[in-house]
């Protein structure tokens, strides 16, 4: 029997429209001649990897990007072909399986390279690496010239190793103050000055770089939030060469409605309590899905209106205190937007005192995502019924 694609009335809509005017948009921003890399990591910020991928490299991407080994083979296994770097650090152990599936890994320090070539053969694919050079990050990376001499000698004696590409991450291009971020920058290119730059992929802008700092993109980009339409900090949102469109919305129904008398509560440790009669909406949403119980009191959209949580967030539902009796199976937005209102990602982020990033990767998998292009449902995504259908 085949599967429904997913039977819970919630689900996150990921509007590739907007993922791919996003991409547009900045390969238009950064030049033709510039490789646009696009980072999906971290299923692609929760969005879902393989989509969002497909979309990216329709729309000019080159090359994309994530955090781990196991996340690179995972695109491979749903037929992504495209160039794939592995940004984090890839135990050099499994140096021959990432060379086996032709995925490009980071080289981060000397020890790193002697420890991988000696799970490299002669008779295996040769390892593609980038190196990574930490200008001022503080994460992994080489720090000096000799080592960045050491690993380019080591990986030419060897055979066994091409390195295709050079980079840096820099760690405050999202805020107004630019000192530490010129550092980093004047570091990097004093540290790849010795390099064959024109054989090699430069990349050091991540998305904020590379839309306030255009003049300073070498011949790749990374662009991770921005391509979800998401500024990279709020305080750099009026300094956007152009407006993002904000890809991700989370969606839900009415699966109870009643009314409760005043003084009657609502939720665990009865926390909210009725002032008046009143009608009470319940959601099949919970702190297991991502919504966390910090959410207690903030608002989501019935009818293009905002309605208050009523009561602590449950695991797998929440209640919500209605203006007036709505009908089970009613639209319920918690990010996006209904008629002339919206919540947006930033809102939510801000309620939580955390960055938007973080928002849609803690929206867990078990809250399938709907693909959408041209307002069309593409696909679905759901991996708790593994065999559900694209």
């Amino acid at each position: 029997m085949r599967l429904k694609p997913f039977y819970r009335k919630t689900w996150a809509e990921i509007d590739l429209t907007a993922l791919k005017d996003n991409v547009r948009h900045m390969k238009q921003h950064i030049g033709e001649d510039v490789h646009l890399m696009a980072v999906v990591k971290a299923n692609a910020y929760g969005h879902g990897d393989a989509q969002v991928a497909k979309a990216a490299l329709a729309e000019g991407a080159s090359i994309l990007a994530v955090a781990f080994l196991d996340e690179a083979i995972s695109l491979r296994g749903q037929g992504i072909k495209a160039p794939i770097l592995v940004l984090g650090a890839v135990p050099p152990e499994y140096a021959h399986i990432a060379a086996e599936y032709r995925i490009t890994v980071t080289a981060y320090s000397v020890g790193w390279v002697k420890e991988a070539l000696g799970f490299l053969s002669d008779d295996e694919t040769a390892l593609d690496i980038h190196l990574k050079i930490d200008t001022g990050m503080g994460r992994i990376g080489c720090r000096t010239e000799e080592e960045i001499k050491e690993i380019m000698e080591l990986a030419k004696a060897s055979g066994k190793i091409n390195c295709r590409g050079v980079f840096t991450h820099f760690a405050t291009a999202d805020e107004k103050e630019t000192d530490y971020f010129r550092m980093q920058l004047e570091r990097f290119k004093k540290l790849i000055k010795s390099l064959p730059l024109d054989r090699l992929m430069v990349h050091s802008s991540n998305s904020a770089a590379g839309l306030r700092f255009k003049e300073q993109l070498f011949n790749a980009v990374r662009f991770g939030i921005g391509m979800y339409g998401l500024s990279p900090s709020p305080e750099i949102k009026d300094e956007l060469p152009f407006p993002l469109q904000e890809v991700f919305s989370l969606q839900t129904e009415l699966a109870h409605v009643k009314k409760i008398e005043k003084g009657e509560s609502v939720s665990y440790g009865a926390t909210y309590t009725a002032e008046h009669d009143q009608w009470i909406g319940t959601v099949p949403v919970g702190y297991a899905d991502g919504w966390m119980r910090k959410l207690a009191g903030s608002e989501v959209l019935i009818d293009g209106k905002r309605q208050k949580i009523a009561g602590r967030i449950c695991m797998d539902q929440f209640m919500i205190a209605l203006d007036q009796e709505y009908p089970v199976g009613t639209k319920v937005t918690l990010i996006g937007k209904q008629k002339d209102e919206s919540i947006s990602v930033d809102e939510i982020a801000e309620r939580l005192q955390t960055i938007n990033y973080e928002i849609t990767c803690m929206i867990s998998s078990r809250v399938p995502r709907m693909f959408l292009e041209n307002e069309r449902i593409i696909g679905v995504r759901n991996p708790i019924l593994p065999n559900d259908k694209e």
